[in-house]
């Protein structure tokens, strides 16, 4: 169950993590976002069965680390995209392969609603590509948000 989450949601954050990269906000936000995005994908995860220690290992922290800091990344790129103000419908046609992580943004919302499990990153993420919301808004209410330890219930 881990393998298979941490392989599909590391494409949330690395769609967030190129939003950062095309906002050009540095090293120590998209740091701090992959942390509160392991945490996030391990929330859920636990919440579906998963064994917690599975996202710390190649399939969770190592997969998201690479798509999130990869030139290659297809996910990472519609961040990029997204952040310089193109919209989803533009950045997806304009892509010879397939940005998995746009659906599984949908997906993992309705699984972390139905499971009572916040998600914050994911939510953004869901608004800022199908709710209008900008990118720099999205990265606002992140940042607005209360502070809670990185590792919670």
């Amino acid at each position: 169950v881990g393998v298979e989450l941490g392989g599909a949601l590391k494409n949330i954050i690395a769609i967030a993590a190129g939003v950062c990269d095309g906002l050009g906000l540095g090293a120590n936000p998209k740091g701090a976002l992959l942390t509160r995005g392991l945490a996030e994908i391990t929330r859920l995860g636990v919440a579906l069965g998963a064994e917690p220690t599975t996202f710390a290992g190649l399939s969770g922290m190592g997969d998201l680390i690479t798509t999130c800091f990869s030139p290659h990344s297809r996910n990472r790129h519609v961040g990029e995209e997204i952040a310089e103000g193109k919209s989803l419908d533009d950045v997806l046609s304009s892509m010879l392969m397939v940005a998995e992580g746009v659906k599984t943004t949908l997906a993992a919302r309705d699984l972390a609603e139905r499971h009572k499990v916040e998600m914050p990153i994911t939510e953004q993420v869901y608004q800022v590509l199908f709710r209008g919301k900008s990118a720099d808004e999205g990265i606002s209410d992140l940042m607005l948000r209360e502070p809670k330890p990185e590792v919670w219930g």
